[in-house]
């Protein structure tokens, strides 16, 4: 295991490089000055020009690169010109209420995906497997800002139930919650329902059936667990969605989460913050992808790395 372990983080080296090496090149291209956004716009183009030299941007690029890769081997994604503080500083300010969305967005997501998309396997021309696929695909139709702003509508404007916007308890988390999860929660179904249709038609659950099994016994002992490697694996790859999801949803619900400040980063042309909060989610899918990959053996005693 030591040895898989050391090998996929060796295979994560160029693939890392290459990430970055293409997030530097992009970041350079992009329009604006940032030594004149954080010289002021007022400033003379002589503090201008010190100001390009005091952030290295009058050096040659070859020079730039090696400066980002040495810097990020540090752990210093840089300086916001916006705020004048590190961008690891604003991240690990910004990153618990990331976190906490997406944690619970994927919790309803496999809390409620994972039982309609058993429902959808085992009874599929039933009522209830077919209501079950009906939810799953209106879900996936729906764009999560769209259902966003019907939710606030709703619970917030109508009903009065929960808080417009902001950052803080289950009140303030409910509604971005929903939002993100509900495109998930069908993704979830129709991974949790193909897996598993194919693991109930393999020889094997026959013939614990014949065996004279419970239902309940094949389905939870024998099936459901061999099903889950593909759903942990679309959970693994929505990690990138939920990124995608949480800077539209963390606008909308005015959520303080990394989603939110980046969008605002743009904005305001503060590329050092937009590239270093974008490095931070690069390693980051890179990391979590890597912990789905170790988390196989855990789900099929059929998977063992040598």
């Amino acid at each position: 295991m030591l040895a898989y372990v050391t090998s996929r983080l060796l295979q994560m080296v160029p693939h890392a490089l290459a990430i970055l090496t293409l997030i530097f090149v992009l970041f350079r291209l992009v329009p604006g000055d940032p030594a004149l956004l954080a010289a002021g716009m007022t400033a003379t183009p002589d503090q201008i020009s010190a100001m390009r030299h005091l952030l290295g941007l009058d050096r040659p690029l070859s020079i730039q690169y090696l400066s980002f890769l040495w810097h990020l081997i540090h752990a210093d994604l840089g300086t916001s010109v916006t705020f004048g503080l590190p961008v690891a500083g604003i991240v690990g300010h910004r990153l618990p209420a990331t976190a906490t969305l997406a944690a619970s967005s994927l919790g309803v997501a496999v809390g409620i995906g994972v039982p309609i998309g058993v429902l959808e396997a085992v009874r599929p021309r039933g009522v209830s497997g077919q209501t079950a696929s009906a939810v799953a695909v209106a879900l996936l139709a729906i764009p999560n800002f769209w259902l966003g702003l019907l939710l606030i509508n709703l619970f917030a404007v109508r009903l009065h139930w929960l808080p417009v916007a902001g950052t803080g308890g289950a009140a303030f988390l409910l509604m971005p919650t929903l939002a993100i999860a509900a495109r998930l929660v069908a993704v979830v179904s129709r991974t949790t329902r193909a897996s598993l249709a194919e693991v109930l038609s393999e020889d094997y659950i026959r013939t614990a059936r014949a065996k004279g099994l419970a239902r309940t016994r094949v389905l939870v002992r024998h099936a459901l667990r061999p099903a889950l490697i593909p759903i942990v694996t679309v959970i693994g790859l929505q990690a990138g969605y939920l990124l995608g999801g949480s800077l539209v949803i963390e606008t909308l619900f005015d959520w303080q989460g990394l989603g939110q400040a980046i969008i605002n980063a743009v904005a305001l042309r503060d590329y050092f913050l937009v590239q270093g909060i974008t490095v931070f989610y690069v390693f980051g899918f890179l990391l979590l992808n890597l912990t789905i990959d170790l988390s196989y053996a855990a789900w099929d005693p059929r998977i063992r790395y040598g």
